[in-house]
């Protein structure tokens, strides 16, 4: 499993990189592996106003349809418009294929750093 030091993470399984006043989201490796082949993905549109814990979207795997979510307060200011065509980028760089950027004005408190969440996904496996 590939936990990489500089990105903030949520109970979820999502990664955040915080970039200034923008916050890019993406599913975690974990995440992915557990999802098996994604088949599909649907993002937010752009402009589009969110909260801590608000669904952003869906991806679709093999296995399960799951959502996404916002781990900042915002503005959606830009999402990964090669995914809906190439949905199978998450399984094969998670960390790469990013879902969406959020102008933020207030982040998830309960965001994890990569030892702690590393500490989550082996507690949840127990």
């Amino acid at each position: 499993m590939n936990v990489k030091n500089d990105l903030f993470y949520t109970k979820d399984h999502e990664w955040v990189s915080i970039q200034g006043d923008t916050a890019t989201i993406g599913i975690t490796d974990h995440a992915q592996s557990q999802l098996g082949d994604i088949v599909f993905v649907e993002l937010p549109e752009v402009g589009t106003s969110v909260k801590v814990g608000d669904t952003l979207g869906v991806v679709e795997s093999t296995k399960a349809v799951s959502d996404f979510y916002s781990s900042v307060e915002g503005n959606v200011t830009s999402v990964n418009t090669e995914l809906p065509n190439t949905p199978d980028k998450l399984n094969s760089d998670a960390y790469g294929a990013w879902l969406v950027k959020i102008k933020f004005t207030k982040k998830n408190p309960e965001l994890m750093d990569a030892k702690a969440y590393s500490k989550y996904i082996e507690e949840e496996h127990k």
